[in-house]
């Protein structure tokens, strides 16, 4: 049934331009807002609800443009753009100021011997693997193994470097000391995303027209995702180490890339290229999900 709300309004993009960093940043400024994380389990299949039937053409009596919106970002924040599936709820976007403020400021305070570097970068990495796992690009299965390997590579390098950049840092002023957990937290971004995203290298990740049909699996789009994300999330680190615009870090970071990325299709594989060509010829750009 048919309410006073017109059917044409586009909930498949964001409210905001996306072609802009400021639009952006409006976008991720919703999705990332921690108190969504406080809503209820009631509140949020109400939100899927309401934007999967107006997708259908369905809508609630009386429900408002405003209203339709922000059902629009509880359910970005709480569902998978891809699978469709809840979200673990420390995974979420939103989660992360909280879960960043926490571990950021125990790795900033417990950084000056060996046993408490070890442990709290064992903590920041077993959330980051939860994080990568819960954003990650694509609808394809990732099995336990390929969970493992990501989880200790990370925790590995992680621990490696920020150990070894504590020893070297004895010999530098105190201050540098402070350093030694961003770069450890950089280090290991730099592993644990490939890692927890190595099934979508290897088989690539959807990738669409502008209107969403599904043209493909492309490991070139695969790889671009995935330094946009690692870039993003370093950047995010930046001023969580200093203990800084941590609120706005994660929103502003994220909107450095828009989460629908795009790729011409003449740096695809070829053999996909040519799939395209022959099949959608007008098609000069590809569009995918970079994830989070």
């Amino acid at each position: 049934m048919s309410g006073d709300l017109p059917l044409n309004i586009n909930i498949k993009e964001p409210r905001w331009d996306q072609g802009t960093f400021m639009g952006r940043a409006q976008h991720f400024f919703m999705v990332t807002d921690p108190r969504n994380v406080l809503l209820s389990s009631e509140v949020l299949e109400d939100a899927r609800v309401t934007v999967e039937n107006y997708r259908l053409g369905i809508v609630k009596p009386g429900l408002t443009e405003d209203e339709l919106w922000r059902a629009k970002y509880i359910y970005d924040s709480a569902f998978h753009p891809d699978t469709g599936e809840k979200m673990l709820l420390v995974g979420r976007m939103s989660a992360q100021v909280p879960m960043n403020m926490t571990i950021t400021g125990c790795m900033l305070t417990f950084y000056r011997t060996t046993p408490a570097v070890v442990f709290w970068q064992w903590v920041n990495q077993s959330f980051n693997a939860i994080v990568n796992y819960t954003n990650r690009s694509g609808d394809a299965a990732i099995t336990m193994n390929q969970l493992g390997a990501a989880y200790v590579s990370a925790t590995t390098g992680a621990v490696v470097t920020a150990l070894g950049l504590k020893s070297l840092a004895k010999h530098l002023p105190p201050i540098m000391g402070r350093f030694v957990p961003f770069a450890a937290v950089a280090a290991a971004n730099c592993i644990n995303i490939p890692f927890m995203r190595q099934r979508e290298l290897k088989c690539g990740i959807p990738v669409t027209d502008a209107e969403g049909k599904r043209l493909g699996e492309s490991s070139k789009a695969a790889q671009q995702a995935i330094v946009q994300v690692v870039v993003s999330r370093i950047g995010m680190a930046v001023p969580a180490m200093g203990k800084l615009f941590l609120v706005f870090a994660t929103p502003l970071c994220c909107a450095l890339f828009p989460q629908k990325s795009s790729m011409k299709v003449s740096s695809l594989e070829p053999e996909l290229q040519e799939n395209i060509r022959q099949s959608n010829p007008n098609i000069t750009t590809v569009y995918f999900n970079k994830g989070l």
